[in-house]
């Protein structure tokens, strides 16, 4: 199972996780994916992630979380001991996200969220203090991300394998440069995912 979980004010329909579900459909792998829409409370998001996990082996589970959801595929991996790749991840939510307080349009389908100073403290509570086994994650981190800096990235997640990207963005448009290098380290190989240099450190699965 590959289980997406999408960043604040995001959704199913975000780019990467349709690029991902897409490649995924022509590989016959569809099957094997997941992407529920998350609710705003970060408990109420770990535990619809949890109810979607369930009794997978750690071994047939990989996480893939883009900024807030690679807070919550941080927490999720340490817990379940399985793959996570970190798509410019958010390293301290409850701090970065103060300033949205209230109520938060959504990026697609129109809506929007209220964001309460509660569920600040359920990102405080979420937080791991420092990984373990370095190999279960694979970061990719852009430094041209315009809301999340990615040195922050880097220091939360020393020894990792790495794809540090010169410049792009914080929604990494040019994603399918990467694509194949993030589902190798999930475990399912494609066409290019070999030799697509994502993988620099040389870490696989």
């Amino acid at each position: 199972m590959i289980l997406y979980l999408h960043g604040f004010r995001s959704s199913p329909h975000s780019f990467k996780a349709r690029r991902l579900a897409g490649r995924l459909a022509l590989l016959e792998r569809a099957n094997d994916w997941r992407c529920p829409q998350l609710p705003v409370s970060p408990y109420e998001a770990i535990r619809l992630a949890q109810s979607i996990i369930g009794a997978t082996p750690p071994a047939s589970l990989s996480l893939i979380g883009s900024s807030l959801g690679g807070f919550y595929a941080t927490w999720l991996a340490e817990r379940y001991g399985c793959r996570a790749v970190l798509l410019n991840p958010a390293t301290a939510p409850d701090e970065t996200l103060d300033a949205f307080l209230g109520e938060q349009t959504l990026w697609h389908g129109g809506g929007s969220i209220i964001v309460e100073r509660r569920h600040l403290d359920e990102l405080r509570a979420l937080r791991v203090p420092a990984i373990t086994l370095p190999q279960r994650y694979y970061l990719v981190a852009a430094t041209g991300d315009q809301v999340l800096d990615y040195r922050n990235m880097l220091r939360k997640y020393p020894d990792v394998a790495t794809t540090l990207i010169d410049g792009s963005n914080h929604g990494i448009s040019d994603f399918d440069a990467y694509l194949d290098g993030v589902l190798a380290f999930c475990g399912v190989a494609g066409e290019g995912a070999a030799d697509d240099g994502a993988l620099n450190d040389g870490a696989g699965p």
